[in-house]
């Protein structure tokens, strides 16, 4: 499926999703409800690039985890992750995090 641009959707309320449209939302909100996962993107929108080393400590979760988290965010395009030797650094995809602000009335 192509990825909307953050343009593309509608708030909620506003008009009604198409299907594949609604899919992808549900994609985006299910890879979100995860308290884990929404502390994890909020500190790596703050913060900019962001090394998987150093969320372990914020986040009170250990590597193995970070890493299953960061997965699943990148997934669905709301991480992309770059590597530099060993460490992996994170940074969120703003337009795909615009898609569910927007469609959130946010």
């Amino acid at each position: 499926m192509s990825r909307q641009t953050s343009s593309s959707w509608p708030a909620l309320g506003q008009t009604s999703l198409e299907k594949d449209e609604a899919v992808e939302l549900a994609r985006l909100l299910g890879a979100l409800a995860d308290p884990i996962r929404l502390r994890l993107v909020s500190i790596v929108a703050q913060r900019g690039a962001t090394c998987a080393c150093d969320l372990v400590e914020p986040l009170e979760r250990s590597q193995p985890t970070i890493s299953h988290h960061t997965k699943v965010l990148a997934e669905v395009g709301l991480l992309r992750g770059r590597k530099h030797g060993r460490s992996i650094w994170w940074t969120v995809d703003t337009d795909r995090l615009a898609l569910v602000t927007k469609a959130l009335g946010a």
